[in-house]
């Protein structure tokens, strides 16, 4: 259960429109941080489902209907987030509730036709947030494909900073060793601000010994995140060419990227209209037209030789059973998406590699603004990921004023537990904080913390 820091303060009035992955995971945990929630959805089940399980109101009908977001209550609503299957209708609910209330308006936005023309649609329909998850999922997947030692990549400070998660390997040299013994060792400037063991998350101290086997989250300035990586001899190398199975939005998207990268592709697909499809989309892509789950297939098209296999099917199942098959098979660096939750448990257990959950990525974008636009009076949230299956936040403050946190010394702070200051961005120069250093109106702040629910720079203090 997230716990909601500021009780005394009220939650914003929210509609969300369309209850599929992503509306149920913002629900989730929407309700949770204390708003006040409406759902609208054509399924009647699903709505009855619920609001038998959360504290919110629920309302069949069309979410782009006048009369049924006047039902809703827009007209007193702060935030309406329209994320149904459609980008049309997702489109049209946040006009028609621009024309009638005062209230912000997010949109889930995924044909690439669209994505093209984002900024010119949130200027002229007067969004305040589009999202594509499927081209969220897609950077998620390049990033980790130009690191493949990595885990996972996630950038902040508009990408001048990055948050590497790896795991230690046998006989590494961090294997046995102390964070103040590894400052001794290493010049490079790096926090290392999470790790996980045997299922156990731990902001650590100076005297947190590292063991194989741990998975460390690491904070660095771009410039310096390969440099700190081959001091521990990981290789750094991008990967030089790709397999992609499916040939859906994410694998387009991907593909594009990896394309203007300089990597090879070659995507399979089944449906023999998508392939032509591709080919015109993907002129530089090899579109193989056959069934990526035959092993007959896949070894005539050479993944044994493979450097990297990302398996991006509709169905979770054969994700799952793709990527064991190439770890068998082969040593590509491999990426699963994931869409749904269910079986978590079990999923971590499995030696899956990167995995890529692209409704955790928009639900997170969302709650980052929804936590901006709520209370903060000194700070606002620029940047929000969820760690280590929801279990640590890592949230980048933009300090638009002074208060209790700027001009003293961060040695001299009372900060609550279980948190760390990863890096202050002042005018795009990342500083790893020392005692002695200060925070600034005008600099963005990284805090990594187990606590949940911040709002603003001043949450971190007891």
């Amino acid at each position: 259960m997230v716990k909601n820091l500021n009780p005394g303060k009220q939650g914003l009035s929210i509609i969300i429109v369309g209850c599929g992955k992503v509306g149920v995971t913002l629900i989730e945990q929407l309700s949770n941080e204390g708003h006040d929630i409406t759902i609208i959805d054509k399924d009647a089940a699903k709505i009855q489902s619920l609001t038998n399980l959360y504290d919110i109101m629920g309302i069949v009908g069309n979410g782009a209907s006048y009369s049924v977001q006047m039902e809703a209550g827009i007209e007193n609503t702060d935030l309406i987030i329209a994320v149904t299957d459609s980008d049309e209708l997702n489109l049209l609910c946040c006009t028609v509730a621009k024309r009638v209330g005062n209230c912000a308006a997010i949109a889930r936005v995924r044909t690439p036709d669209y994505s093209k023309e984002v900024g010119y649609l949130q200027e002229k329909l007067g969004l305040s947030l589009i999202i594509n998850p499927e081209l969220e999922a897609a950077k998620e997947a390049a990033r980790i494909l130009y690191l493949p030692t990595a885990l996972e990549v996630n950038s902040f400070a508009h990408g001048q900073a990055e948050l590497i998660k790896f795991k230690i390997p046998e006989g590494n040299l961090l294997d046995g060793i102390t964070l103040a013994n590894l400052g001794q060792i290493i010049t490079t400037e790096v926090v290392v601000c999470a790790i996980e063991r045997d299922g156990e998350v731990y902001i650590p101290s100076g005297d947190f010994k590292m063991a194989k086997g741990d998975i460390i989250s690491f904070v660095a300035s771009r410039k310096v995140v390969k440099s700190f990586l081959e001091t521990l001899k990981f290789k750094t190398k991008r990967v030089r060419n790709t397999m992609i199975i499916g040939g859906g939005k994410v694998a387009y998207y991907l593909a594009h990227q990896l394309l203007n990268m300089g990597i090879a592709v070659k995507i399979i697909e089944i449906d023999r209209a998508r392939c032509e499809e591709l080919s015109i989309l993907l002129p530089k892509a090899v579109i193989i037209n056959g069934d990526g789950t035959d092993e007959e297939l896949l070894k005539e098209e050479g993944i044994e030789n493979a450097e990297s296999f990302v398996p991006l099917t509709g169905i979770d199942e054969e994700n799952i059973l793709l990527t064991l098959h190439a770890r068998q098979v082969s040593s590509a660096k491999v990426i699963t998406k994931i869409n749904r939750i269910n079986f978590k448990n079990v999923i971590s257990k499995l030696d899956l590699g990167s995995v890529v959950y692209p409704r955790y990525i928009t639900s997170e974008a969302i709650i980052a603004y929804v936590r901006a636009k709520k209370d903060s009076m000194n700070s606002n949230i620029e940047t929000l990921y969820h760690m280590f299956d929801h279990r640590v936040e890592a949230i980048e403050f933009l300090v638009e004023k002074d208060s209790a946190v700027t001009g003293i010394p961060l040695k001299d702070l009372a900060l609550k537990k279980d948190l760390i200051i990863s890096f202050i961005n002042r005018n795009g120069r990342i500083l790893i904080p020392r005692g002695q250093d200060c925070i600034k109106a005008g600099d963005t702040v990284m805090i990594v913390t187990t606590h949940t629910g911040f709002n603003d720079i001043q949450d971190i203090l007891k």
